[in-house]
C-alpha cells in the first residue's frame, strides 16, 4: 500500500489528485507523523466508506493503545466503530449528558429508566437521547410522572415528553449521579515515572526529523506544488510572445551608431522592467495563500519555521530561471545584441540577479502585510517608483529625492546590461560609465538577502507557534 501511493500527488489547482476521502486521510496522516503526545480529529470519518473509516478508527486506537491520547468528535459511527471507542463524551445543547467509559454509557442510561426498545446501533441511541426524540426508547417513571403533573399541552401528540423535558432530566441525571464521581477521578493525581517527569519538565522541543530532513522534503514539496503553474501555457505564451514581439520591434538592431545604441538602451531598459515587475507580483501572493497551512503546520510542530522559509524561497530559484533563459534566446539573436557566449551569459546572469531581487521585495511585502488587496497596492507604487527611478526616464535626478535609485533594482539591472553590452566599446553610454559593474552586483546581492530577511522576521512577528 506504502509502494502505490507514495508518489501520488495530493493535487490542487491544475491537477485533480486525490479523491476527498484520501485527502481527508492525508490530513490525518500529517497530524499522526510527527507523533504527538495529543491528537485531536474533528469528524475523521465523515465522507468516508464504512470499511475505510473503520480502518481509520482502528488506526487511532492503535496509536491510543501505546499511550498517546486520541479525542474525536465523531458523527453517527456504526457499531463497529462504537465499540472501540475507550471513553465518551454525550453533550446536548451544550450541556454535560454522560461522561465515563463508552462501554457503560447503555448500562447507565438504561439505569435511569431510558433503554432501547428496540435492537438500534448504541450511537443512534444516544444521539436520539441528546436530541430529546424517544421514539423506541423508554421513558424513565419519574420522568412520566412529572409529565403528567403539569399541564397537558405539556405532552406531545404521541405522549412522549417534550425534548426541553428530556434535556433538564438528561442534565439533572447526570449531574446527581455521575458528575462528582467523574470529577473526583480527574482530579487525582496521577504517578509519573522519571523518564515521563523529565518529558514533561524539558523545554527543548523535539522535532521528528532534523533541519536538513525538513529542508529536504518542505524543497521538494514547493517544486511539485508550483511546476505546474510556473509552467503552464498562460505564462509560456505570455513570456514567448513578449520575447517575439520585442525582437521583431528591435529587429537586428545596429550598436555601432548613436541612435541604434539608444534604441537597444530602450529595449534593456525594457528586460530590466519586465523581470522586475513579473517576480513581484508573482511573489506577492506566496505567503497570504499559505498563511492558513503554514499556521495550521506549524501549530503541529511539523517543522521550524527557518526551514520553511528557505525551502520556500530556493525552490523557486530553478524554476525562475527556466523562462527567462527561453526569453533571452528569443530577444537576444532576433534583436541583433554582441554575439558571444560570455555576454549572453553575463546578461542572463544579471537578469536573474534581478528576478531574485524582485521576488525577495515581493515576499516581504506579502509576509508584511498578509493582505492581497493592500500587498498589490503597495507593490504597485513601489514597482512604479523603481521603474521610474531607473535611469532611463530621468538622467539627472534632483538630489533630495535620488536615493531611491540606489533602491531600484531596475536602475542596478538597467546599469548591467548596458555595461555587459558596451564596456569594450565605449566609456559611457546614455550618461552611464561602463565600468567593472561590481557595486551595481553588490547591490542587488544586498537586496536578495535583505528583502528575505525582512520577509523573515514579518513571519517570525506572526503568531504561528513558530521556533527558529
Amino acid at each position: 500500500m506504502i509502494c502505490r501511493c507514495q508518489d501520488t500527488m495530493i493535487g490542487g489547482s491544475f491537477v485533480r489528485g486525490v479523491s476527498g476521502g484520501e485527502r481527508k486521510r492525508v490530513c490525518i496522516g500529517n497530524e499522526i507523523i510527527i507523533n504527538p503526545s495529543l491528537l485531536f480529529l474533528d469528524e475523521p470519518t465523515s465522507g468516508l466508506d464504512s470499511t475505510t473509516a473503520l480502518r481509520t478508527i482502528q488506526t487511532l486506537q492503535d496509536i491510543a493503545e501505546v499511550g498517546k491520547t486520541v479525542i474525536t468528535t465523531i458523527h453517527q459511527p456504526s457499531s463497529r466503530l462504537f465499540h472501540k471507542f475507550d471513553k465518551l463524551i454525550l453533550l446536548g445543547k451544550g450541556s454535560l449528558l454522560y461522561f465515563g467509559k463508552a462501554s457503560e454509557a447503555i448500562v447507565y442510561f438504561s439505569s435511569i429508566g431510558c433503554s432501547p426498545l428496540i435492537a438500534m446501533n448504541p450511537a443512534e441511541f444516544l444521539l436520539d437521547l441528546a436530541n430529546g426524540n424517544l421514539t423506541d426508547i423508554s421513558v424513565p417513571s419519574e420522568l412520566e410522572d412529572k409529565v403528567q403533573m403539569e399541564n397537558s399541552e405539556t405532552e406531545t401528540g404521541n405522549g412522549k415528553p417534550p425534548p426541553a423535558v428530556v434535556h433538564e432530566y438528561l442534565v439533572e441525571a447526570y449531574e446527581s449521579r455521575v458528575a462528582n464521581t467523574e470529577k473526583k477521578k480527574l482530579m487525582a493525581p496521577l504517578p509519573l515515572d522519571d523518564e515521563l517527569k523529565s518529558k514533561v519538565s524539558s523545554s527543548k522541543r523535539q522535532w521528528a526529523a532534523s533541519w536538513w530532513q525538513q529542508y529536504c522534503i518542505l524543497f521538494c514539496r514547493g517544486i511539485k506544488e508550483r511546476k505546474h503553474d510556473y509552467f503552464s501555457w498562460l505564462r509560456i505564451t505570455q513570456v514567448l510572445s513578449t520575447a517575439i514581439i520585442l525582437g521583431l520591434l528591435w529587429w537586428q538592431s545596429d550598436s555601432k551608431t548613436i541612435r541604434g545604441r539608444q534604441d537597444q538602451a530602450g529595449l534593456l531598459f525594457f528586460i530590466a522592467v519586465f523581470w522586475g515587475f513579473f517576480p513581484v507580483f508573482t511573489a506577492i501572493f506566496t505567503f497570504p495563500q499559505e498563511r492558513a497551512m503554514l499556521g495550521k503546520e506549524r501549530a503541529a510542530d511539523m517543522y521550524r519555521l527557518s526551514a520553511y522559509f528557505l525551502a520556500r524561497t530556493t525552490s523557486d530559484l530553478p524554476l525562475d530561471l527556466i523562462l527567462p533563459v527561453l526569453f533571452l534566446l528569443v530577444v537576444y539573436f532576433m534583436a541583433g545584441l554582441r554575439l558571444s557566449a560570455s555576454h549572453f551569459f553575463l546578461s542572463m546572469l544579471t537578469v536573474f540577479l534581478c528576478i531574485v531581487a524582485a521576488q525577495g521585495l515581493g515576499l516581504a511585502i506579502g509576509a508584511t502585510l498578509m493582505d492581497l488587496k493592500r500587498a498589490t497596492t503597495l507593490a504597485s507604487v513601489t514597482v512604479m517608483t523603481f521603474m521610474l527611478a531607473g535611469g532611463y526616464f530621468v538622467k539627472k535626478v534632483p538630489v533630495f529625492i535620488s536615493w531611491i535609485r540606489y533602491m531600484s533594482f531596475n536602475y542596478h539591472t538597467y546599469k548591467l546590461l548596458l555595461k555587459v553590452q558596451y564596456q569594450d566599446i565605449m566609456p559611457t553610454v546614455n550618461g552611464i560609465k561602463t565600468d567593472s559593474g561590481l557595486k551595481e552586483v553588490g547591490a542587488l546581492v544586498a537586496m536578495i538577502f535583505g528583502y528575505r530577511f525582512l520577509a523573515y522576521l514579518s513571519l517570525r512577528k506572526m503568531q504561528l507557534h513558530c521556533e527558529a
